[in-house]
């Protein structure tokens, strides 16, 4: 095919809302950029005339080239990713595949209708037995437990995947997310911890060092994403020697809804009856993308009965003097600035509820800040552990289209 230069157009989709708990909306968005038709073209890009409803039917979009993207796990990240992108009218990426075992009339069920999120405000139905439609897009599904199986090359009856969202919390390795590699897809955005050298990106604090010669990384944990952003605050402006934390998260669907065996002893017992102490990686974690803090931080999880948003309680010392309002004054700077969509200062006296389908990874709870003897700070923060984190996958995955090459 002669070599030639593609703009990619404006969506013409409007972002759907919520019918409940709807929450702040990202106004952020990335730009869309220059795709070389000598690249694979089919691989790189999927043309389809965008629609939405509106008045009394559907009107005709523009043409549109996107990067084509398939989900493997339909579970809460997986229906919270697809519920955050259908939500942004420019978004670069064209979901167009979901792997999942249980079927199409459980996923268009489930996406519509969520204990958690409400009623998804779209139209939502399957096609036949083999998609779904979300207000018009139709959306193939697929179910295969192997992800080298999985049809993702772009071949006659095949879909041609540029980026799989690996949602799953199983193939975190290059092993098992090299799969979806070896199955025709080009590259592979884990929403887990990724295990071994695989790289870790945190939107607003290391995404900007992204390369595009990486096939497989990883969106670290949501409770790294909501740590590592104002921890990067806290330590270019006073400098951090050591510190613990703690987050008390909710319950997730690795514990058991009432006492059954699994590995971890404690997350055995009943989720909904108790509070289950557990470990996370999720402090350690950050030294992955503040990598000067490597040896500096540790903690602990503790899982309580809430369906969702979870609270962050860090204590570290400090080697500048300071004050608490020193301390909120730098977060509300960094808030207004570099880190403006990923970090929020919240000086009402709220409670989890009020933080749920918030879009930002991290909310400072600005009245529980303290500062013990002017050198040891604690600071409190909210985080959406299921939204605000899909919303950060989104967020990664616009900017691995936006260097896509």
């Amino acid at each position: 095919m002669a070599s030639a230069t593609l703009w990619a157009a404006n969506s013409a989709l409007q972002g759907k809302g919520f019918s409940e708990f709807s929450g702040l909306r990202t106004s952020s968005s990335f730009p869309l950029r220059k795709i070389n038709t000598s690249d694979d073209f089919l691989s790189v890009v999927a043309f389809r005339t965008a629609s939405v409803s509106g008045g009394g039917g559907y009107r005709k979009g523009a043409t549109e080239a996107k990067l084509k993207v398939a989900i493997n796990g339909f579970g809460r990240i997986g229906r919270n990713f697809l519920r955050c992108w259908h939500g942004r009218k420019d978004s670069p990426l064209d979901v167009i595949a979901i792997n999942d075992t249980g079927g199409v009339k459980q996923a268009s069920h489930l996406l519509k209708y969520d204990s958690t999120l409400g009623i998804f405000d779209a139209y939502v139905k399957p096609e036949g037995d083999s998609a779904i439609s979300v207000d018009g897009k139709v959306i193939k599904v697929v179910s295969d437990r192997n992800p080298a199986n999985l049809p993702w090359k772009c071949v006659l009856r095949s879909l041609g995947i540029d980026l799989v969202i690996e949602g799953t919390g199983v193939f975190v390795d290059r092993d098992g997310a090299g799969k979806h590699i070896q199955a025709g897809a080009k590259k592979v955005l884990i929403t887990a911890p990724g295990k071994g050298d695989i790289p870790t990106y945190v939107v607003g604090v290391n995404a900007d060092a992204y390369s595009s010669d990486e096939a497989i990384i990883s969106n670290a944990s949501c409770t790294t994403n909501c740590l590592a952003p104002f921890v990067k605050v806290l330590d270019q402006k006073f400098g951090i020697i050591k510190g613990t934390m703690t987050t008390t998260h909710s319950y997730t669907g690795d514990q058991r809804l009432l006492d059954a065996s699994h590995r971890d002893l404690r997350r055995a017992r009943a989720a909904a009856l108790n509070i289950v102490p557990t470990s996370t990686g999720a402090a350690k974690a950050v030294a992955l993308v503040l990598p000067s803090l490597k040896g500096k931080l540790n903690g602990i999880a503790l899982r309580v009965p809430t369906p969702n948003v979870s609270v962050v309680d860090l204590v570290v010392q400090v080697s500048k003097k300071t004050l608490a309002e020193e301390v909120n004054a730098a977060f509300r700077e960094a808030a207004d600035n570099e880190l403006n969509g990923i970090l929020s200062v919240c000086d009402e006296p709220l409670v989890s509820v009020d933080f749920r389908c918030t879009d930002v990874s991290s909310t400072v709870d600005s009245s529980l800040t303290m500062v013990m003897g002017d050198d040891m700070v604690k600071v409190v923060a909210w985080y959406d552990n299921e939204w605000g984190y899909s919303q950060r996958v989104v967020d990664l995955a616009h900017i691995v289209a936006d260097q896509w090459k």
